[in-house]
Formats: C-alpha cells, structure tokens, sequence
C-alpha cells in the first residue's frame, strides 16, 4: 500500500498530506527513516479543505498533520521532533546534544523561511 512501511508497534499513524508539500515530505522521511507503518490521506489544499484536516490542524489548516492515536500534531518540525521522541528506540533524527539540536531546528527553520521564499 503506498506510502506504508512496517513497524513493530501496531499503533494508528495517519499523515494528512498534500503530494507537492516539502514539509509532508520531509515527515515522511522521517516515518521512513523511523520505519513507522502509516496511513496517508492526500488532502485536497486547492478545493475544499476536509473536515479532518480542519479539526487537526485548526489554527493553520495545513498539512502536514501527523495524527497518533486520535492525537493529531502539526508543523513539520515538531512532528520530527515528536516522532523522535516516540519511537526513540530506532535511530535518531535529530541530534541528542540540545545545543546541536537546535542548531538542527535553527537550519530547517532558515531554510523554510529564508532560502525557500525566496524561489517561490
């Protein structure tokens, strides 16, 4: 099933995504790197928003949203961090050392801000 690998835990993983988002993507890899099984639900951002998104991500109603057992967490970059915290048995995403950590959310954060803006 597309956009599905295994995991050991049979958890409900959802990621509310719209195919052309890097910031999706960039969970997504995450989810791969993590082997997180996943169900993905390719939203519409260019119609009618589902209701789903709109109840998980209220405030910016923007994908992506990783929804965790009914819990649904927004923003990529907290989704990162979040995943790895959940399933930190597996290899880490992010730096343990938070001075190296934040440099980490400093640099995604500059190029989501900065470098990207400017080529759209």
């Amino acid at each position: 099933m597309e956009g599905q690998t295994k995991t050991e835990t049979a958890e409900e993983v959802i990621l509310l995504d719209y195919w052309r988002s890097p910031y999706a993507m960039r969970v997504k890899i995450a989810l791969a790197q993590k082997n997180i099984d996943y169900k993905c639900i390719e939203q519409d951002l260019l119609g009618s928003k589902s209701d789903l998104l709109l109840e998980s991500n209220p405030v910016h109603k923007r994908v992506p949203v990783l929804i965790h057992n009914g819990k649904p967490v927004s923003e990529s970059m907290v989704i990162i961090q979040y995943i790895d915290e959940v399933w930190s048995h597996t290899s880490p995403l992010l730096p343990s050392d938070p001075y190296l950590r934040s440099q980490a959310t400093f640099w995604a954060d500059f190029v989501d801000n900065k470098v990207r803006s400017n080529f759209l």
